[in-house]
């Protein structure tokens, strides 16, 4: 997608002003010339909420409507605002974009996995936007067969995303799903590989795709157009012109997600909730037949299932709080027949289970960081994949065939680009099969990465992530920027990013915080920032801040933070908690208008939300979130610098919630900082689709960091 970047002149200024009713625009004016800019004046139209004896005073709420002409021009107007605040930054935006595709081979190809009898792998070209999807049959050496080329599909589109890449089993077909507004609504299509023609069929609103063994059947699951919440589960014969309907998830707590076993024998559809689970199956070479339950839900239980041989292989909570594995067969699945096969051990967190013809691989957390161990079948012996660095990200990559003895995974860590490698699982032998190449005169040699613990005001311990170019001085003189999310039990592993040696290539300090409320040190890390401990995710964030000032990693007047989606939310409750300690705040699609948002049930994946943050409806929730939620809690003090970023068609966090924020304030802050609202007015939730267009995107950020660092030049 082209990422709307002006460069605003004051005859535009004038031009919207004249075109647009309201007075979105000011200037500040001098013997008759302008002089600085002056931001967006957003009118206030106040609407009341009024709960629990309590009521909420929202003026800004009528930047919901979305279709409203007078809402698009003022998100344009802060558009052009942001576009002249930052216009002296516009050189080191464009060195710094330059820098970034400068470290990017951009002509290129992924490793191919094998999937049935081709092998898959996607190519990019120099100066296209997306990928290009390929094959070979049955050796790499193998005539290259096109797939689909991505940049042809999105010719003509703001936005363009693939989600569903699934081959049938006889590799004529190929189910995939694309969103070209990035709404996060896909479509699904069936293209036949040998003509490159699309079958008639086409289905809307699609999440997850599995074909049955016959190559004709295909089972997808679809969201509700308004709630955006996966709830129907349907069985589709090509060509006949019949869709059924076999599951729906009628409890608004759950969504469904489906798929297939590794060892092709079982179709499953899942419930989830944030607490609860709940599996139904059917063999895949019966595509008509019903589904069966593996075990009912239950509070605060959550299993998972793969299958091999004639057993189900069950990672479950089910007293273990940081999971074990249990066997079952799957004629009869129920709790009665489950039989122990990996006990639970507390200080180690089961991932996943990936079951394989002769071994099973387990990816855990343990200690803040990630393992793989693997268990033979056949011995009954289990050893862990040894890693080389102290602080690294390990995951499984593309492992699509059974009947196999080697694992792919991939690896990599702050300083290490990613890797991929096969592991014979036998010999215990990993070879490397790609290191991504960093051009652009990349050494890892000339990067230090450490692992910190903050302390937090109850005594808990905060892991700390650290990377920075090796000479840069720690006496607090450094620049910094400090990441975090802390939501969902989701895991921030220390991955690379060869974008960001462009700050830490000036001296910035890298460093990402383990709060609690993400996963990484296991359940109970979880549980402690979520619901009514959710403050704990906040203070952790605090702490490690503190810390790294008290410990001269950097300075108050240096510390830049930066969180998206729930890490939004992280960064604006401890803004509006701490203003003082950061010179700079990130925010990208962030959460932070969170009572409103809960109160609303017509809102995409609100009430799915309850389990995670309270249900605001039941009072003590209500008064808890109250106390965190960022736009119920800005004042009249003084304000770091900020960047908030929002995307006019994000489905997951909506764009006005930024821009009231922004609005907010702006009407209340006792200073001056810069203030900024950069809306993407033609993508969804992660931004930009095109990789060129993302790395400008990249660049205006740290452009805006940099410039708040003292690093403009």
């Amino acid at each position: 997608m082209t990422r709307l970047r002006r460069t605003l002149t004051i005859q535009f200024l004038v031009l919207l002003v004249t075109i647009f009713p309201l007075s979105n625009f000011s200037f500040a004016q001098s013997n008759g010339e302008a002089s600085a800019p002056q931001p967006p004046m957003t009118e206030k139209k106040t609407k009341t909420t009024t709960i629990h004896g309590d009521t909420l005073t929202d003026d800004y709420f009528w930047l919901r409507e979305k279709t409203s002409p007078t809402v698009i021009a003022h998100l344009e107007a802060e558009n052009a605002y942001a576009a002249e605040m930052m216009k002296s930054t516009t050189a080191l935006q464009e060195k710094l974009y330059n820098e970034m595709v400068g470290h990017i081979k951009e002509t290129d190809d992924t490793v191919p996995y094998r999937q049935g009898d081709y092998f898959y792998y996607s190519h990019t070209e120099k100066g296209k936007q997306y990928s290009i999807n390929y094959r070979k049959k049955g050796t790499l050496t193998a005539k290259e067969e096109l797939v689909f080329d991505q940049n042809e599909l999105a010719k003509g589109l703001k936005f363009f995303s693939v989600g569903a890449f699934v081959p049938s089993d006889d590799g004529n077909l190929l189910a995939h799903t694309t969103d070209t507004t990035g709404y996060r609504q896909y479509k699904l299509q069936i293209k036949d590989l040998r003509t490159g023609q699309l079958l008639p069929e086409s289905f809307e609103r699609v999440g997850n795709v599995a074909w049955s063994t016959d190559n004709k059947t295909i089972f997808f699951t679809t969201e509700d157009a308004v709630t955006k919440r996966s709830d129907k589960f349907f069985r589709h014969v090509l060509g006949s012109g019949k869709t059924d309907l076999i599951f729906e998830e009628k409890d608004e707590l759950f969504d469904i997600g489906a798929g297939r076993t590794r060892d092709k024998a079982i179709i499953f559809v899942g419930s989830e909730s944030k607490t609860s689970t709940e599996y139904r199956y059917l063999p895949a070479n019966a595509p008509e037949a019903e589904l069966k339950i593996v075990t009912p839900r239950e509070a605060d239980h959550e299993y998972d299932i793969d299958h091999r041989g004639n057993l189900f292989y069950i990672r479950t909570n089910k007293g273990a709080k940081n999971f074990r594995v249990v066997t079952a067969p799957d004629s009869n699945p129920g709790q009665q027949n489950w039989k122990e096969f990996i006990a639970h051990r507390p200080a180690v967190k089961i991932e996943g289970v990936d079951p394989f013809a002769d071994h099973l691989v387990l990816s855990e957390w343990e200690s803040g960081l990630q393992r793989l161990e693997v268990l033979d079948f056949k011995t009954n012996q289990t050893h862990r994949i040894g890693f080389p660095e102290p602080v690294y990200a390990a995951s499984l990559a593309q492992n699509r065939e059974f009947n196999t003895d080697v694992v792919r995974y991939n690896y990599q860590s702050l300083v290490t680009p990613t890797s991929v490698f096969d592991y014979d699982m036998n010999t215990r032998k990993a070879s490397l099969l790609k290191e991504t190449e960093v051009p652009g005169g990349f050494n890892k040699q000339n990067y230090q990465s450490e692992r910190l613990f903050a302390t937090a005001s109850d005594g808990t311990r905060i892991p700390l992530s650290m990377v920075y170019r090796k000479g840069t001085k720690l006496d607090g003189s450094a620049p910094l920027l400090l990441y975090g999310y802390g939501s969902y039990g989701i895991s921030i592993a220390p991955t690379f990013s060869s974008n960001r040696l462009s700050l830490l290539d000036r001296g910035v300090i890298y460093v990402i915080a383990h709060i609690r409320g993400g996963g990484e040190l296991g359940e109970e890390w979880r549980d402690a920032g979520r619901m009514m401990k959710k403050m704990n995710t906040f203070t952790d964030f605090i702490a490690a801040g503190d810390y790294l000032v008290k410990n001269k990693y950097t300075s108050s007047d240096r510390l830049v933070i930066q969180g998206g989606s729930a890490g939004g939310l992280l960064v604006g409750a401890v803004t509006n908690m701490r203003p003082d300690l950061f010179k700079a705040v990130v925010a990208q699609v962030p959460f932070v208008d969170v009572l409103n948002t809960m109160l609303d049930a017509t809102l995409p994946l609100t009430t799915s939300e309850y389990i995670e943050w309270g249900n605001p409806n039941e009072k003590a929730s209500f008064d808890y979130m109250k106390q965190y939620s960022p736009y119920d809690n800005v004042g009249a003090k003084a304000y770091p610098a900020m960047l908030v970023k929002v995307s006019l068609n994000d489905s997951q966090v909506p764009y006005w919630e930024g821009a009231k924020l922004v609005a907010k304030i702006r009407a209340l802050r006792i200073n001056n900082n810069p203030l900024l609202l950069k809306a993407n007015m033609g993508a969804g939730h992660g931004g930009s689709s095109g990789r060129y267009d993302y790395l400008r995107e990249i660049a205006f950020d740290y452009s805006f960091m940099l410039w708040q660092m003292g690093l403009a030049n």
